[in-house]
């Protein structure tokens, strides 16, 4: 068969059997449930084992994503996002991608967590994983679980018991699809015992969380935080307030929170939106977010150290350059900044420290325009208030297992050239996708970046396999520790470094300290 033509094949799971697509030598199983539907007196609670069904059940196309609005109210938040329009309650759904099944595999098994906060994505076509699990044999999950209030509506000091756990119901929704890989994913060729947990931004906020999550203990055996370090979550108290907000706009009293599983879905997506507009935020915590409840989470994931559960887990963690400037694509005016426009800009993100600031950044970087300035600054602000770096050195303090710590600085000739590494342009290397949909637009799949994409790919499907990411495609990589920090810089030369750009990463842990 060509590489263009697709045939199906069935594997049976623990709920029935299922009918996939095989294509490019990759088999592909989409929109699987591996819970039951969060709807009606599902809602706000622990997420249920899948129903069975008989006959074979189709997984060849993907299945519904959470309820979620973008900042204007309507449709998915996430810019990467390609699955809008097809959202539901009934979003306990995973994808899986394999090289083979049946075939007394046991390859290693990547389970991505996607981006957008915790607030909007999916585990989409954006996050195809057939090149990934074709170049690195293994396999590929892909996940949807509950966002926004739905997943992270902390009831339990409100409703009692029963509610307990409705705060960090998206992340035990995380955890049932951890199970279910361990239950079923040997089926499609992969080793339940070796199964790393990847995620970028809010995926990568999402793997530092099951890092400190009873529930998920053994369920993996590897971690790679992309651009989405997570330090602290909600306390209680902030979460109760909240919560308290979502139910005075839905006129719902504290003692009848049975109400809520009852009301149109229509009602609880306008009343977290109301709510979350009338509460204090920062850019460090706030909104709908996993909530430190004393059970499901007993501590904040990273804070004050690195979380005892996963000692003996590997991890890799590290950001992009110019992280802000995804942020910046549409606001053309930022990369056309004078000298005023920079100070206005700054003095908005910093307030009474902004001076200060960029006058340190000047003197660092004294051959940069005002926006090449504003955007490291801004990309800083963006960082520090949950930084990579203080990841890995909490990592490494803790002695067990080791962490690697990178830069992804790889420049992306998009939008006037301007872009340089935006927040999420390692996603399509990690994937191996620089030439597919929407990443064509930021690397514009030249070969440079598919020579640079064969590397990391490997790399990082290296690391699942052993917990070490030299695959002999990157130059070596050292583990992180406080005395030498190492990073290493990914880019079409890349190099081991030791604490590259000290005075910048000084600068900013003065600032936000803790």
């Amino acid at each position: 068969m060509t590489s263009t033509e697709a045939f199906t094949t069935t594997v049976q799971t623990s709920a029935g059997s299922l009918r996939g697509e095989i294509q490019g030598g990759i088999q592909t199983f989409r929109g699987i449930p591996y819970g039951a539907p969060t709807g009606g007196a599902n809602r706000f609670m622990a997420p249920r084992k899948p129903e069975p069904w008989a006959g074979v059940r189709d997984a060849l196309t993907y299945g519904p994503i959470a309820p979620q609005l973008s900042r204007d109210g309507a449709g998915s938040a996430n810019p990467i996002d390609d699955a809008r329009g097809n959202e539901g309650e009934d979003c306990l759904v995973l994808n899986v991608f394999t090289p083979g099944t049946g075939d007394g595999g046991r390859r290693p098994v990547m389970f991505w967590c996607h981006g957008g906060g915790f607030i909007s994505g999916s585990g989409g076509a954006a996050y195809d994983g057939s090149n990934l699990a074709r170049r690195g044999d293994v396999v590929v999950v892909s996940i949807n679980h509950r966002l926004n209030a739905l997943g992270f509506l902390h009831l339990g000091e409100i409703g009692g018991p029963e509610f307990a756990s409705s705060g960090n119901a998206g992340m035990l929704d995380i955890v049932a699809a951890l199970e279910w890989v361990r239950d079923n994913i040997a089926v499609f060729g992969g080793d339940p015992g070796n199964v790393t947990v990847f995620g970028e931004s809010g995926g990568g906020r999402k793997t530092a969380v099951l890092m400190a999550m009873p529930a998920a203990k053994g369920l993996f055996h590897r971690a790679i935080i992309q651009s989405g370090p997570e330090l602290r979550v909600n306390e209680a108290a902030y979460a109760t307030q909240l919560a308290e907000a979502v139910l005075s706009e839905l006129g719902v009293k504290p003692g009848d929170l049975e109400e809520i599983q009852r009301l149109p879905l229509g009602r609880i997506m306008a009343a977290q939106s109301a709510a979350s507009a009338k509460m204090p935020s920062s850019n460090a915590r706030g909104g709908f977010r996993p909530v430190m409840d004393g059970a499901v989470l007993p501590s904040h994931p990273f804070t004050p150290a690195a979380p005892g559960l996963s000692a003996d887990v590997p991890l890799m963690v590290g950001f992009n350059r110019t992280e802000a400037t995804l942020f910046l694509a549409n606001d053309k005016e930022a990369f056309e900044l004078d000298e005023t426009g920079l100070q206005k800009r700054v003095s908005r993100l910093l307030r009474e420290r902004s001076e200060e600031v960029i006058q340190e950044m000047r003197a660092l970087y004294p051959d940069a325009s005002p926006s090449d300035l504003y955007i490291a600054i801004h990309t800083g602000f963006l960082r520090y208030p949950s930084d990579s770096i203080r990841i890995a050195e909490r990592k490494a303090a803790q002695g067990g297992a080791a962490a690697y710590h990178y830069t992804f600085e790889w420049e992306s000739p998009a939008r006037w050239g301007k872009l340089k590494t935006p927040h999420a342009l390692e996603i399509p290397f990690v994937f191996d996708n620089v030439a597919l949909g929407t990443w064509a637009t930021f690397t514009r799949a030249t070969p440079e970046a598919h020579t640079l994409a064969a590397k990391v790919s490997a790399t990082w499907a290296a690391f699942a396999r052993t917990g070490d990411p030299n695959s002999g495609d990157l130059p070596r990589w050292e583990p992180y520790s406080a005395e030498e920090r190492k990073t290493m810089l990914i880019d079409n030369e890349s190099r081991l470094a030791s604490d590259p750009r000290p005075e910048e990463r000084q600068l900013w842990e003065q600032l936000y300290k803790g």
